[in-house]
């Protein structure tokens, strides 16, 4: 048998922040751990489509433990709100997914100004992990899973124009906050077994799912219906991750031809994401221009 999401532990008395868990992947992990006890926060910018993403799963598991924030990854103003928020109702934080995302978008800018998708992908979710670091450490088991994608070998970390200001490509500029999440989740890795801090740090990726992510693509509209997985099934790699039978510092997706389907297995990244001495440069410019400084002491 595959693994799926009957193989999910219980999760009584953990506490999970889901990012972008209104609709796809992260609503599908989102509703998974809540349904095995967890008490979940959906972490959405759209409030609107958050409640109703709640809503949906209480509607099939009434027990279910949920809560609602208010997050806008491309806003730094909003990811620092959510953490305050966040440490004023909790005591720990047992579990982060950051999961929400934006791909391929006309090229726009985060009211930070930077890049929409390196802005949200990357950044946003760098200060928000930053900022929630104590509360993470308060718990005795913590555990943070950053969503990649196969598009990271697309990708090359533009120092010298880190937010495209110069011939602006979708995809390249896609390809490099997905990288920057795994030299993200290795470096936050290597850092915390430096620092003897109990987190185990993990990244995934879906292979090719159809969800709203991509679905003004032509892949997607035409032929995503006959061979793209469903939204379950590009989570699976996710709640894979952030399983205890994940190993620190793992990367996750699907076991099936090209990693685009199947069930979830470990999988490797490309020699640039593992290129430790870039991920140290990407980690000082996201603390300076974030103004995020993770601390061990802190936590």
């Amino acid at each position: 048998m595959k693994w799926n999401e009957e193989n999910v532990a219980d999760q009584a008395g953990k506490l999970a922040i889901v990012t972008g868990a209104n609709s796809g992947i992260g609503y599908e992990t989102a509703r998974v751990l809540a349904a095995k006890g967890a008490r979940v926060m959906l972490a959405c910018r759209d409030q609107e489509k958050g409640a109703d993403a709640i809503a949906r799963i209480r509607a099939a598991h009434p027990e279910a433990s949920l809560e609602l924030g208010d997050l806008d990854l491309s806003s730094l103003a909003s990811v620092r709100r959510f953490a305050e928020d966040y440490a004023t109702k909790h005591e720990r934080l047992d579990l982060l997914i950051n999961n929400a995302g934006v791909m391929v978008p006309p090229y726009q800018k985060t009211q930070d100004g930077f890049e929409l998708q390196m802005g949200t992908n990357h950044f946003g979710h760098f200060a928000l992990t930053g900022l929630l670091l104590p509360s993470l450490c308060a718990s005795s088991a913590p555990r943070v899973v950053n969503v990649a994608s196969l598009a990271h070998k697309l990708g090359k970390i533009r120092f010298d124009d880190i937010s495209w200001e110069k011939g602006y490509k979708p995809w390249a500029a896609y390809g490099q906050s997905k990288l920057a999440n795994l030299l993200f989740t290795y470096e936050l890795q290597r850092w915390a077994e430096a620092h003897d801090l109990p987190l185990t740090v993990t990244a995934a990726h879906p292979g090719w799912t159809s969800t709203n992510l991509s679905r003004d693509s032509w892949s997607a509209r035409v032929v995503g219906p006959l061979f793209a997985m469903k939204p379950i099934g590009g989570a699976l790699p996710t709640l894979y991750a952030a399983s205890e039978d994940a190993e620190p510092g793992a990367y996750y997706g699907p076991d099936g031809v090209l990693g685009w389907t199947g069930a979830p297995t470990k999988v490797t990244s490309n020699a640039c994401s593992h290129d430790q001495e870039v991920a140290h440069k990407l980690w000082e410019l996201s603390e300076q221009l974030t103004d995020v400084r993770f601390s061990a002491e802190a936590s």
